[in-house]
Formats: structure tokens, C-alpha cells, sequence
């Protein structure tokens, strides 16, 4: 996931609803221009945050994982969804604030809510899915990149992370190989090509 600008807000009881709004709408330019560099529709690796970092072990064993600071930082976001509840941009910014700090449950809601609005967004719905592979749910990640697939099947981001779900999550190295080697196939000069054909040739020799 990228990561944003912060500003240090003042307390929110001072602030109008007008500033908060304003506040809302320059966090939001930024940080999508920021996540614009790293997430871009073109590039081969959609969004840092979609990714297991690499190829995790285990999902992250506390599904409750406090915010920190991410409530402090939502509120003028917040405060302008309030009065614009359907704003997509809005939301997926939200969603992607929690994920940032680990706390995959609310950053699920947001991403579902925007999913709500705009479904074929394939690279939403990939965070959403790897959001739920943190919190221990590898099935359901699964079901959220199949439903990407289904949009745009070569969506490279997707089946990189399906790959991962797959092999680490479900144990199942037959389904993590295709996924992989369909990445390669259409998608030659994916970034860490090298390290992933390792992967496949590795998992081909331990189950052969």
C-alpha cells in the first residue's frame, strides 16, 4: 500500500464542516496522486498493498490489530463522507488508510462499501482480498481474486497474489503454479520474474 502525507489535524471539535471537507479533499489529492505512482492501472504491479510482502507463512494472527493513529487520520475523511456517503474515491482512500495500519476488518468495510458502488474495480477488489488472507480467511481472498479474474483474467497483481494464497494458505502448489505460470506467460517482464519462476520450479521438484 502506498503510503500517504500525513498533516497533523486539529482537534476535530474546532473544526467546521466546511474545513473538514476542504482537509478531506487535499489528503485525498495527495494520496491519490501518491498511490496513482505505485498502483497505476499500467503498471505490472498494481498496488503494493495487494501483494504479500513475501509470500507470508501465516496470515496475521491478530484480526483485531488496533488502528494507532488511523482513526485520527480518517476523521476528515470521515467527516466528508458523512456528507457524501457514495463517494467512491472517498471510500477506497479510507480503506486503504487502514490497511496501511493493519487493521484489515475496517479496511475490508470501506473496500466493500466502495465495491458496492463500482464492482469491476479489479484493483480494489484485489486489496480486498488480500485483506481478508491477513486476517486468516485465504478462501475468501480467493473468491475475491477469481472475481477479479473474471473482470480482467490477466490481471497481473491478482495472480501473483493468488499464487501466494494458494501455496501458503490453502496448500495447494498445483493451483499456485498455474496462477504463476500464467503470470509469466502474459506478463514477460513482470517485476521479480526471476524469483518467481524460482518459486514454480521449486514447488514442481517438492511435489513431483
Amino acid at each position: 500500500m502506498h503510503k500517504q502525507q500525513r498533516t497533523d489535524p486539529a482537534p476535530a471539535s474546532t473544526w467546521t464542516a466546511r474545513e473538514a471537507y476542504l482537509l478531506a479533499v487535499v489528503c485525498l489529492v495527495v494520496g491519490l496522486a501518491l498511490g496513482y505512482m505505485l498502483r497505476g492501472s499500467s503498471a505490472p504491479v498494481v498496488s503494493a498493498a495487494s501483494a504479500p510482502a513475501a509470500a507470508p507463512s501465516a496470515p496475521a494472527a491478530n484480526p483485531a490489530a488496533p488502528a494507532g493513529d488511523a482513526d485520527l487520520q480518517a476523521a476528515p475523511l470521515k467527516a466528508a463522507l458523512a456528507t457524501d456517503p457514495k463517494n467512491f474515491d472517498l471510500l477506497v482512500h479510507l480503506g486503504n488508510l487502514y490497511y496501511d495500519k493493519h487493521a484489515f476488518a475496517t479496511a475490508i468495510d470501506y473496500y466493500r462499501r466502495a465495491l458496492e458502488l463500482r464492482p469491476n474495480e479489479v484493483n480494489v477488489r484485489t486489496d480486498l482480498g488480500t485483506a481478508y488472507w491477513y486476517l486468516g480467511f485465504p478462501q475468501k481472498a480467493i473468491q475475491e481474486y477469481k472475481q477479479s479474474l473474471k473482470v480482467d483474467p490477466g490481471h497481473a497483481q491478482t495472480l501473483f497474489n493468488m499464487g501466494v494464497v494458494y501455496n501458503e494458505g490453502l496448500k495447494d502448489p498445483a493451483a499456485a503454479v498455474a496462477a504463476w505460470e500464467k503470470l509469466l506467460k502474459l506478463h514477460p517482464d513482470y517485476p521479480g520474474r526471476e524469483r518467481i519462476q524460482g518459486m514454480i520450479e521449486e514447488l514442481k521438484k517438492r511435489n513431483s
